[in-house]
């Protein structure tokens, strides 16, 4: 299945410093065809000698690749939305993923191919697939990161600390203990992989490695670098994946991909991360304090702090950033609520008439359906949107506050827990783009609140591939 493409072009001027130079110096909606926006390029040349970073986002929709400079200005980007495939009666998605990567890889500009040095991927968190130990074909199908494995969470439970950040029915620990119980303890040659181990040792070849991001929902400790005594002693350990920091690099591009493709012949590819870290990284928050927002179908939330916090009774859990925490968790409010009740028109014209700094007496706690994570952990949490008035324009009011004094809430918990005080939030996500909203958020946090400059996870994941070449010992 082959689709259209689109490049996107970015003015020269376009200038973001890089993540590591900053730190330096101070199941989604399946399309019938492989769409892509065509890339666009700063310039159709490139300085003799120029290094380039290329990074894939592998969202829940859709993939993207960025390719950026030393300077963290990007040379092209591209998307593509995954094909779809059925396998009986379920979606394939390992042949959409495979296909899509070598898409993009196509989609790169013939021109930037060989100024390409080297490449990381980021994927969906939690997404588990269980491969073959020697040829790396998956055994049993994905099981995607919003899946739920309830049937192992009392098993879990029973070996983890007591509200550990696997003990959620969708944790990838769960889902490797449900897959064991059914059918793994059977397979002699099995190993766990995420989403984007899986994708990365399609363009490396080294079986088996993945990164302290990735590896923490299956049980992982990046405080001490090492999996916990606790899941060391289970039957299943051996099929754990050896760790290692986001952005180490592991191998070379096969040559074969690069002889294909036009890259050159040292590229090196890199390990990744989750999508919402490679977002965060993309805003470049890079200070303890600082926050990002992400205002998208739900509303989640990362902080970087200096203490961990590790909390499953709120939903609240912490990714290592180097010497750093990103904590937070995620919300069932968001724009999905939002899309039940408005058109994008009726958003916009109705938003317009709000005025920001009159506080709403409304008090709803908008959700799509029953169930909330965090702040507050409650599957049954019913939505509340009564009374409602009349007028649509107050209507909406009252909920964009609610939904804000909600990510305020979270806040709040976060420094209760013990994280550092957040003192400025970064805002990404469709929800970024309505400057009411914004304005009431900042009235109701109580912080300046602003709209991140990038908040595409591939631009993360280019910087991590950065961060692997200025690293790069291979």
């Amino acid at each position: 299945m082959v689709g259209a493409i689109s490049i996107t072009h970015y003015s020269a001027s376009t200038v973001l410093v890089s993540w590591t130079s900053i730190q330096k110096h101070g199941n989604g909606l399946l399309c019938n065809t492989n769409k892509v926006r065509k890339p666009r390029a700063v310039s159709m040349s490139v300085r003799a000698g120029e290094r380039l970073y290329l990074g894939l986002d592998f969202g829940t929709s859709g993939a993207r690749f960025a390719i950026i400079d030393k300077d963290g200005i990007i040379q092209a980007e591209a998307k593509r939305e995954y094909p779809l495939y059925l396998s009986g009666e379920s979606h394939d998605w390992v042949r959409s993923w495979k296909e899509t990567l070598f898409s993009l890889l196509h989609d790169v500009p013939l021109h930037l191919r060989k100024h390409v040095v080297s490449i990381s991927v980021d994927g969906t968190s939690a997404t588990t697939i269980i491969v073959d130990s020697d040829s790396g074909e998956p055994l049993w199908r994905p099981l995607l990161y919003n899946e739920s494995c309830p049937d192992a969470l009392a098993t879990v439970k029973s070996i983890a600390p007591p509200n550990h950040t696997v003990c959620t029915g969708s944790s990838t620990l769960c889902k490797l203990v449900s897959w064991w119980n059914h059918v793994g303890s059977n397979q002699k040659h099995a190993l766990l992989l995420h989403q984007a181990d899986w994708l990365l040792w399609l363009l490396h070849g080294k079986l088996g490695v993945t990164d302290y991001n990735n590896a923490l929902k299956v049980g992982y400790d990046p405080e001490v670098d090492s999996y916990p005594s606790w899941l060391v002693s289970q039957p299943y350990y051996h099929l754990l994946p050896s760790v290692v920091a986001p952005g180490t690099p592991i191998a070379c591009l096969k040559e074969e991909i690069g002889n294909k493709y036009g890259f050159q012949k040292d590229c090196v590819v890199c390990s990744g991360t989750t999508d919402s870290i490679a977002a965060f990284l993309a805003a470049r928050a890079t200070q303890p304090g600082k926050a990002v927002t992400s205002l998208g179908s739900t509303l989640a939330i990362k902080l970087l702090s200096n203490t961990r916090i590790e909390d499953s009774r709120f939903g609240v859990y912490s990714h290592r950033l180097d010497d750093k925490w990103l904590v937070g968790g995620a919300s069932n409010t968001g724009g999905a609520i939002l899309r039940q009740l408005f058109t994008d028109d009726q958003l916009d014209k109705l938003s317009e008439q709000i005025n920001p700094s009159q506080p709403s007496l409304l008090d709803y706690y908008p959700l799509p359906k029953a169930g909330e994570r965090f702040p507050v952990a409650d599957p049954n949490l019913a939505p509340r949107l009564l009374p409602r008035p009349e007028n649509d324009v107050e209507f909406l009011h009252g909920i964009l506050e609610s939904i804000a004094r909600i990510e305020a809430k979270a806040y709040g918990l976060l420094k209760e827990l013990g994280a550092t005080q957040v003192d400025e939030v970064f805002t990404a996500g469709g929800g970024a783009k309505n400057e009411k909203w914004i304005k009431i958020r900042e009235r109701v946090i109580g912080l300046p609140v602003s709209r991140a400059n990038q908040t595409e996870a591939a631009y993360g994941a280019a910087l991590l591939a950065m961060k692997g070449d200025q690293q790069n010992i291979l």
